[in-house]
């Protein structure tokens, strides 16, 4: 039973924030379920295929930040100079993808806080194998590595580190 008439065109979810239109519609077609309908349809997994869309695009923003940070690390620490172009280069390339991601579902901007302390433990794994496989590790870089941290602005923003 539905409560409330949504005014707004069945698609307006969707173009709006895709990843608040796939948690909603898998919560519809699960309470649809419990309703009975008798369609011929596998309301469980159709409502589960969906949800797993928006933790798809959730997935690929955390890889984004991930890679963020882990580039922003290398710059900072790594006395290579040779990669560095590359690096920035990824780096604006995962900025531009999040501000897209951002764009199209909204509602995730509030978990990139979040997100944000996770990722940069995974990263600074990364950046340490990295940097022992370039004879670059010691113990104070390590500490480094754990106790940097960017801000939401650094990480997303056009800030770099100092060369």
């Amino acid at each position: 039973m539905v409560d409330a008439v949504d005014t707004a065109p069945p698609d307006a979810g969707y173009v709006r924030d895709f990843h608040a239109w796939t948690q909603a519609q898998a919560a519809a077609l699960r309470a649809a379920a419990q309703t009975g309908a008798n369609l011929p349809v596998d309301w469980e997994n159709v409502a589960e295929e969906i949800e797993s869309l928006g933790r798809s695009e959730a997935s690929a923003l955390r890889s984004r930040l991930r890679t963020i940070i882990e580039h922003l690390l290398k710059l900072e620490i790594s006395p290579a100079r040779d990669p560095a172009p590359g690096w920035r280069e990824t780096i604006t390339r995962c900025r531009i993808d999040i501000e897209n991601d951002l764009a199209d579902s909204p509602s995730l901007r509030r978990r990139v806080p979040e997100w944000l302390d996770r990722e940069h433990r995974a990263a600074a794994r990364l950046v340490s194998m990295n940097l022992r496989g370039h004879g670059e590790w010691s113990p104070e870089v390590e500490e480094r590595l754990l106790a940097r941290r960017f801000a939401e602005n650094d990480v997303l923003g056009d800030w770099f580190p100092a060369e």
